[in-house]
Parts: structure tokens; C-alpha cells; sequence
């Protein structure tokens, strides 16, 4: 005879009852089963979020499309590997899989690592790298220079990391009268790029900083992948306004870098490299105004002895004893000058008395002075030279010095010469 089926409550009382287990009594047990199976493993996966601790062990995560797995290499170990561990690496990993009880997760403990060939993020990188380099976007001649005394710092960052409060900070303690302008933006994740290319055009766009720090504190290599988007990487290398780039630690490196006008090992680090330190630059102006004024009051010293030996009468003796020469030399000619022009002007005189000799020999009055007379035919009015000049009966006109004598031709004789 066939049983009655039981009921689903009659079923379920039927079960034992579940074994109580604490928490570090079921991780215990994880523990042991999770380790024993999995003693010795080979995994091959990319490095992410790399992170040395002060310890010298080094922390990651090797991942591939599908998960992460956490890993943990120790400071013994990592001496004996040939490279460097860096974000992006595809590696080989050989370990043992562990249980952290405290933290309640499992993670790899590397025992070795070699390089499994080019990671996917940094042959990307490599690759956006060389076609950018090519274009120019990283030449030297279009780094700008940094302004030593700027009045206003622009920051592209997010507003409510850590990197914009050590910017802050480190502004407001080194120089207290720069205006800081926070630009927002998301540092990483699918929107951050674009959203960082704009704030940087908008800068630009309406002029408001003397320079721009652009950037974000430490993170995974992935997390910093908006700073190697291309569209970033234009938008710095196009802004006029200097840019500084301040992404992750001292080790890690981006596009930006390469493309900035200058590259900051950290955010604290550009907030330093922007701005001078007030105490600073008073006590450089201080030395400078204490080197000056030594240097002038040098200067007037070595003056001071210069002259010293130098009385008020010594001075004028030298000076006449220069001037005295020139003044001779000056007499002299002023007396040579004197003398030509009074033989110039004696030679002048003699030739005008002379001329004035000439005349007055010459002169009709002279002649009549020394008894001559100019006698004239009033017939013909002509003035009588020969006796022909005349015939009897004509009347004279007779013109000596002074007055005039009428007179009437009762002969004419002419001049008889012997032959």
C-alpha cells in the first residue's frame, strides 16, 4: 500500500537542523578548504592598482575582462625580481591562494612573477602615445613658461577629493592673495575625460586663471585613465593658459604629463610650483636691497679714497696747470688773429689812397687846380685843343678853377714845327 505523500511542512521539520557556526569558526573552515585545494597556482592576468606599502611588501590586483583577484607579494620575494612592477603589465603569477580571516576575502600570496607579454591598457597607451608624439602634440617649443607671481590658479579637478584641499591648503599658507578657482569635474570613470576637456576650454574661453592645475590624487591605473584620453590631452596641449599636470603619486604617469607645460610629481607638489612662498620672496627682496645698498655705499667708499689725497687748491692747480696751456695757446692766436687782420686792413688802407691819388690826378678839377684851363668855341661847341680848333672872330668860352671868362678871337696862329 502506497504511503500518503507527506506535506511541505511535514518535510521541512523532517531536515536536521543547520549547524551553528561562529563567524571566525565558518571562515576557519573556508579557510582550510579554500587553501588546501588550491596549494600551488600559475595565473596569468593584468596589473592593476599596484601600490608598494611603507613596509616594502607590494600590493595589487591582476585582473582580466571577466574579475580581479587580489595578490600580495612580500618584501623577500620582490628582491628577486628583474623589472619593475607597473600598472598595465600583463603578468604570470605563481602562489598560493589565502584566506585574510580579518577582512573575510581571499587573496593570491605571490611566491613569483615574470612578464606575460604588453598589457591591453599600456599597448593602448603606447599607441595613443607614438600618434600624439608624432603630431607634435609633446614638442618642447610649445611648452609656455609658468608664471612666478600668478593672481589667480584655476584647478580641474573634483571638488571634493583630497587633491583640491592640499592645493588649497598649501596656496593659503605659501601665498595667501592668490584667488583660487575651482573648476569641477569627475576624475575618473566614462564621463570624466570630456567633462575635464571642457573645463579647461572654458578656462581658456573666458580667461579665468594665469594658470591651471589639472589633475587628481593617487589611484589604479585604470583610474587614471581620463587624463590619457585624447580629448584631455588636445585640450591641454591647445590652452593658452600654462597648465600644470598633477595626476596621482611621483611614480605614476599620463598622457597629461607629457602634454602640460610642466609636470608635478603630486597636487601638493604644482600648488608649490605655482605659487611663490611669501616669506620667500621678502627675504629675497631683502638680500637684494642690503646687496644694493652695500654695493653703493662700496662704491662711494672707494670714491671717498680716491679723492682724499686731493686738496680744494691741489684740484684747482691741477686744473690750471691743464687749463694753462690752452689759455697760451689761445692768447697766441687771439695776437696772431689781432695782427693779420691790422696788416689786412694797413694793405687796405694804402691801396685806397693810392686809388684816391689816381683819381684826383685824373680829375678834370686836379688839372684845372694846377693852372689849366678848358677853353670852348661857342660856334661849334667843342672844346678848343689845337689852334685849327678856331678861326678870328669866334667867341671863347674860357672854364678855369674858378669862375668862367668870355673872350673874342682876333688871330689864329698855328703851331709852326721845325723840320
Amino acid at each position: 500500500m502506497r504511503e500518503a505523500p507527506q506535506s511541505a511542512g511535514s518535510m521541512y521539520s523532517s531536515r536536521p537542523a543547520p549547524q551553528k557556526y561562529s563567524v571566525s569558526e565558518l571562515t576557519g573552515l573556508i579557510q582550510v578548504n579554500l587553501e588546501n585545494a588550491f596549494p600551488s597556482v600559475l595565473v596569468e592576468g593584468e596589473l592593476s592598482n599596484c601600490r608598494p606599502s611603507s613596509t616594502g611588501h607590494l600590493y595589487f590586483s591582476l585582473k582580466d575582462p571577466g574579475a580581479k583577484l587580489d595578490a600580495v607579494m612580500f618584501k623577500n620575494r620582490l628582491s628577486s625580481l628583474n623589472f619593475e612592477p607597473r600598472d598595465g603589465m600583463l603578468l604570470r603569477v605563481r602562489g598560493r591562494i589565502s584566506v585574510y580571516p580579518q577582512r573575510g576575502n581571499y587573496q593570491l600570496i605571490c611566491d613569483g612573477m615574470e612578464l606575460a607579454g604588453t598589457g591591453d591598457i599600456l599597448a593602448m597607451l603606447e599607441r595613443r602615445k607614438q600618434a600624439l608624439a608624432a603630431e607634435g602634440l609633446f614638442d618642447a617649443e610649445r611648452k609656455k613658461p609658468i608664471p612666478r607671481f600668478p593672481e589667480t590658479v584655476g584647478v580641474v579637478s573634483s571638488p571634493t577629493g583630497a587633491a583640491v584641499q592640499d592645493i588649497l591648503n598649501i596656496l593659503r599658507r605659501r601665498a595667501g592673495g592668490i584667488r583660487v578657482i575651482v573648476l569641477p569635474a569627475p576624475v575618473q570613470g566614462a564621463d570624466a575625460a570630456p567633462i575635464i576637456a571642457r573645463r579647461i576650454e572654458q578656462a581658456n574661453r573666458w580667461g579665468l586663471a594665469d594658470v591651471l592645475i589639472v589633475g587628481r590624487g593617487g589611484g589604479s591605473l585604470e583610474d587614471l585613465l581620463p587624463f590619457s584620453e585624447e580629448v584631455v590631452v588636445r585640450a591641454i596641449g591647445d590652452s593658452a593658459i600654462p597648465v600644470v599636470s598633477a595626476v596621482g603619486h611621483e611614480i605614476d604617469n599620463t598622457l597629461s604629463d607629457l602634454a602640460a607645460d610642466l609636470r608635478a610629481p603630486t597636487p601638493s607638489a604644482a600648488a608649490e610650483l605655482v605659487s611663490a612662498r611669501r616669506e620667500e620672496v621678502l627675504e629675497t627682496v631683502r638680500f637684494l636691497s642690503r646687496e644694493m645698498a652695500d654695493h653703493i655705499h662700496s662704491r662711494i667708499e672707494r670714491v671717498r679714497l680716491l679723492i682724499k689725497p686731493f686738496s680744494q687748491q691741489d684740484l684747482e692747480l691741477r686744473f690750471m696747470s691743464i687749463l694753462q696751456p690752452v689759455l697760451v695757446r689761445f692768447d697766441d692766436a687771439k695776437e696772431s688773429l689781432i695782427n693779420s687782420l691790422k696788416e689786412r686792413i694797413d694793405g687796405l688802407l694804402r691801396r685806397l689812397e693810392m686809388a684816391r691819388l689816381g683819381l684826383e690826378a685824373g680829375s678834370p678839377l686836379g688839372v684845372l687846380e694846377r693852372g689849366f684851363s678848358m677853353v670852348v668855341n661857342e660856334r661849334s661847341g667843342k672844346l678848343v685843343r689845337r689852334a685849327a680848333d678856331a678861326r678870328p672872330g669866334d667867341r671863347l668860352f674860357i672854364r678855369p678853377l674858378e669862375g668862367r671868362i668870355m673872350a673874342l678871337t682876333e688871330a689864329v696862329e698855328p703851331l709852326i714845327t721845325k723840320e
